[in-house]
């Protein structure tokens, strides 16, 4: 969770090329103004625009590590207050991204991977514009898809058909930001363009609704790459349907995810799955206990589905996750969020055949939404956070930092730790610690063990170890060897015992779970050359494991 003042959301999610997941969409912020609060106005309408966008939605990207560490978290300021509905990764593992301003414009933004605008293209009607998705296509452009209110002009060069209320309204642009085309398309009635996607041959696939009366049916359209319309299918329904997404397949077919209401008006999932030239091949009802939907759906390489969006009861709205096979039955689902509102609005999959979704999480007894994100695995269950050695080890470096530069510590990538101090070596055949060993032991453990306790779902067992020079005079091989473990064993426990002593009742609980002490006798020795270091031999180490 991202948890920013006011109502903040997750609209889209991707990958990027470093593996980290980024996500767009809006956080909510007031804005200084910058006008001297001296100035005197005149004129009413002077004053309202200088306190105008006091406080709104600003663009909002996210970026979030393997570890779900959040590693970048930017706020795209602009004029107008926008929300980001959209984000296709470029080649250069930077970002279109796609949206609008509250006062009808459109957007894209094209970013480098730290979210810095390299260019920032406004566009639209005269009238009130809203742009619901942005889709990439295969010369590197992209594709504003959405609606706008129509003109009522017939000489309006935009229009394909209609003068409704609303228009199914895209835009084409290069890869470089050039726009290409502008073009509506319509009926009469309330025309609403949902979603896209392109075909192998470059031609473009529409999914879009028109609205009349009480009605709501599902319009499919395909275009050329130029804007030209090929064809047109409306699916109509008794109850009311609404779509939210279309993807191409790794057949070359395609699949909508839309919802429509039972005899109970409660809404059920459907999914379409239809050729080029929009042939039916599946039409596919999942009917769920509760209302539920499908926001976005994405294809996994052996066929299979995973679909996010949400599912409501009475009093609840929680996230949902579906994982489909190839024949669109239900293998898995999952429900996610607290006792408010909760929902995924967007699916991406990853390298490793996890998923991340975005959307809004509502804390219970909050009115305030904020920014989610969830990476999931393949049967729906949320995955881990992801760790390893290789972060603790970071993590312990910078912890010792001092340490290591001051050469008394080393700390190994296999999170082994050992001591470089002289003064911190055992005397022949001595255990017990000396008043240098306790204070530097006491100073250690200060670090490592609260470091340790915060990390403590991942580890598991702090390995104590005692260690001894090969030497003990006078005594055979046997003797020799069982004497100094016994030694090895001795350093340990006089170690291990200081530093549980030194805790907390709960430290000393939660360390019963994981310490574990242990006598390596010579078996460890350190070498110089070839001769052994007899006096760096005689030591104790620590060594982490996890789990």
């Amino acid at each position: 969770m991202i948890n920013k003042p006011f109502n903040d959301a997750l609209l889209d999610i991707t990958q990027d090329y470093d593996r980290q997941i980024s996500a767009v969409g809006f956080s909510r912020e007031y804005k200084q103004s910058s006008n001297n609060q001296s100035n005197t106005y005149t004129n009413a309408f002077d004053y309202l625009s200088s306190v105008a966008d006091a406080h709104g939605p600003q663009m909002q990207l996210v970026k979030i590590d393997k570890y779900a560490n959040l590693t970048l978290n930017k706020a795209t300021k602009m004029s107008s207050f926008s929300e980001a509905i959209a984000v296709i990764k470029t080649p250069s593992n930077g970002y279109f991204v796609g949206g609008y301003t509250l006062d009808g414009s459109l957007i894209i933004l094209k970013l480098d991977s730290n979210g810095n605008i390299i260019f920032n293209k406004s566009f639209g009607t005269k009238n009130y514009d809203r742009m619901n998705n942005l889709v990439k296509l295969s010369d590197g452009g992209v594709l504003a898809i959405g609606s706008s209110i129509t003109s009522r002009s017939t000489h309006d060069g935009l229009f394909e058909t209609g003068l409704g209320l609303n228009d199914i309204y895209l835009t084409r642009f290069s890869k470089d930001g050039r726009k290409l085309w502008s073009k509506k398309y319509g009926t009469q009635y309330d025309d609403r363009g949902i979603d896209a996607v392109e075909a192998f041959d470059g031609s473009i696939l529409v999914l879009s609704t028109t609205s009349y009366e009480n009605n709501k049916n599902v319009t499919l359209m395909r275009i050329t790459e130029n804007g030209n319309k090929v064809w047109l299918k409306h699916y109509m329904a008794d109850e009311v349907i609404t779509p939210y997404k279309i993807i191409k397949l790794r057949d070359n077919n395609f699949l909508v995810s839309l919802t429509q209401k039972d005899e109970m008006k409660k809404e059920q999932i459907r999914l379409i799955k239809f050729d080029l030239q929009k042939n039916v091949l599946i039409d596919q009802k999942i009917h769920t206990a509760y209302s539920s939907g499908l926001k976005d759906i994405k294809e996994y390489s052996d066929g299979s589905l995973v679909g996010v969006g949400y599912v409501n009861d009475t009093y609840n709205t929680d996230a949902l996750v579906m994982m489909l096979d190839s024949g669109l039955d239900m293998l898995h689902q999952e429900h996610y969020g607290e006792e408010n509102y909760d929902i995924f609005n967007a699916v991406t999959i990853l390298h490793n055949s996890q998923a991340a979704a975005a959307g809004i999480y509502t804390y219970k007894d909050s009115q305030e939404s904020n920014m989610w994100v969830v990476k999931l695995n393949r049967d729906a269950t949320i995955a881990q956070k992801s760790i390893n050695s290789v972060n603790i080890y970071e993590e312990l470096v910078k912890l010792f930092k001092d340490e290591i530069a001051s050469g008394k510590m080393i700390i190994k990538e296999d999170l082994s730790i050992e001591f470089m101090d002289s003064a911190l070596y055992f005397k022949v055949s001595q255990y017990e610690l000396t008043d240098k060993q306790k204070i530097y032991l006491d100073k250690f453990s200060t670090k490592l063990i609260p470091f340790l306790h915060r990390t403590q779902e991942y580890i598991n067992t702090l390995e104590i170890n005692g260690h001894t020079s090969s030497e003990w005079n006078g005594d055979n091989f046997t003797s020799r060897y069982l004497k100094n473990e016994k030694l090895s064993m001795n350093r340990s426990y006089s170690t291990l015992s200081h530093i549980f002593k030194n805790q907390d009742l709960k430290k000393q609980i939660w360390l019963t779970n994981i310490l574990k002490g242990s006598g390596l006798s010579y078996s460890k020795k350190i070498m110089r050359s070839e001769n052994e270091n007899r006096e760096k031999s005689r030591r104790v180490s620590f060594k982490i494991i996890l789990k």
